[in-house]
C-alpha cells in the first residue's frame, strides 16, 4: 500500500477551513506588525522594515497554506496513480477539518475500489479454473476418439455429456448470479403453496441422484409463501445439490417446512425451510464464507464432482431479494442444516 506520509501539520488540529483561513489571515497581520515595529525599534528604515515583514508574512503564510492543501494534491497525486491501475494509494487523512473528512472519504473509496479489483481478479482467475477443467477433459476425450485411441462407446460418450452438462451449469450459475447482482431480474412475487415447489425441486434431485433418498416434510398443513416461487425452487434445489453432493451413498436428505416468525426485525409472519443432510457438515471457520463466489468449505472434494462453489452464493442473492434470511447450522452428531427464512403470505 502506498501512503503518503508527512508529518502532522501545524493546523490539523482545527477543525474548519473557515476557522483556519482565519487563523492563516490572523498570523500574517500580525506577523507583519511585529516585523515592522521590531525593524523600526533597531533603527530600519520603514521601508526597509515593511519589506522584511512582507516576507516572514508571506514565508509564514507559505508553510500554513502548504499543510491545508497538501491533502488535495496527494489526492490528485493518487488519483492519476489510481487512473493507471494501482489502487493501493492512500492519502495522510490527520487533519480534522472538511478537507480531512474528504481525504478520509477518498482513503474509503480507494480501499473500496481495491477490493472490487480484487473480486474482479479473483473472479477471472476462477471463472478460468472452472471452466479449463471440463474443457480439458473435453479435448482429451475428443482427440483420442479422432486418432482412434478408443471408440466412441456408450460409456466415453456420457463422460463427454457429463462434462458438457457441467460447463453448462456453469455458464447458467455465471448468468444468473450476474443478473442478481446487477439487480436485473425482477421478482415476480405472489402467494404460493410451498409443497408443491419443494417437491418438484426433490424429484428433479432425484432424477440426477436416485442412490440418496430425500424426503419432504410439510409441518403445518396449507403452506404458503410470498414470493417468487421459480426462484425459490431455484433456491432449494441449489442446497438440495449441495446436500446431496456432500452426503454419503446411501445416506438421506430431508426437506422440512414449517411456519416460522419470519424474518428478523419485521414482525411479519414467515415460512422456514430446512434442508438437511447427513454429511461432514460446515467447519465453524468456514460457516461465515459459505455463500461467497467459488468458495468451498472443501475445496479439492468439490472440483471432482462438478461443484463450482456458486449455488449458495445465488440462493443467497434470491433469498436477501426476497426479503428472507439464510444460513448454516450443525447437525447433531454430524451433518448440515440450511435454514431459509421467508416471508410468509
Amino acid at each position: 500500500m502506498t501512503r503518503f506520509d508527512h508529518h502532522r501539520r501545524p493546523l490539523d488540529p482545527v477543525p474548519s477551513i473557515k476557522v483556519k483561513l482565519g487563523a492563516v489571515i490572523f498570523a500574517a497581520v500580525a506577523v507583519t506588525v511585529l516585523v515592522f515595529w521590531a525593524g523600526i525599534k533597531v533603527g530600519l528604515w520603514p521601508s526597509v522594515s515593511g519589506v522584511l515583514a512582507a516576507c516572514v508574512a508571506l514565508g509564514i503564510v507559505r508553510v500554513l497554506a502548504h499543510g491545508m492543501t497538501s491533502p488535495l494534491r496527494e489526492m490528485a497525486e493518487a488519483t492519476a496513480a489510481m487512473a493507471r491501475g494501482d489502487y493501493e494509494q492512500r492519502v495522510t487523512a490527520t487533519s480534522k477539518d472538511e478537507v480531512g473528512a474528504l481525504a478520509r472519504a477518498f482513503n474509503r473509496m480507494a480501499g473500496e475500489l481495491a477490493e472490487t479489483d480484487r473480486v474482479r481478479r479473483e473472479l477471472v482467475a476462477n471463472v478460468s479454473h472452472e471452466l479449463r477443467t471440463p474443457i480439458t477433459a473435453l479435448q482429451a476425450r475428443l482427440e483420442n476418439l479422432v486418432d482412434g485411441v478408443e471408440p466412441p462407446d456408450p460409456e466415453t460418450l456420457q463422460v463427454m455429456l457429463t462434462q458438457v452438462e457441467r460447463l453448462g451449469r456453469l455458464v447458467a450459475q455465471l448468468l444468473d448470479l450476474s443478473r442478481l447482482e446487477s439487480g436485473v431480474v425482477p421478482l415476480e412475487r405472489a402467494r404460493f403453496d410451498l409443497a408443491p415447489v419443494l417437491e418438484h425441486a426433490v424429484r428433479e434431485q432425484q432424477l440426477h441422484e436416485p442412490s440418496i433418498r430425500v424426503d419432504v416434510v410439510v409441518e403445518s398443513p396449507g403452506l404458503a409463501a410470498d414470493g417468487d416461487p421459480e426462484r425459490v425452487h431455484q433456491v432449494v434445489a441449489n442446497l438440495l445439490e449441495n446436500a446431496v453432493r456432500y452426503s454419503p451413498r446411501g445416506g438421506q436428505v430431508q426437506v422440512r417446512a414449517r411456519r416460522s416468525p419470519g424474518p428478523a426485525d419485521t414482525g411479519a409472519p414467515g415460512v422456514t425451510i430446512e434442508v438437511c443432510d447427513d454429511g461432514p457438515g460446515i467447519p465453524d471457520p468456514d460457516a461465515s464464507r459459505v455463500f461467497e463466489r467459488f468458495y468451498r468449505a472443501d475445496s479439492a472434494r468439490a472440483s471432482t464432482d462438478g461443484g463450482a462453489g456458486l449455488g449458495l452464493a445465488i440462493a443467497r442473492w434470491i433469498v436477501d431479494l426476497h426479503g428472507g434470511e439464510i444460513r448454516p447450522e450443525r447437525r447433531q452428531p454430524h451433518g448440515c442444516r440450511m435454514v431459509v427464512t421467508l416471508p410468509g403470505a
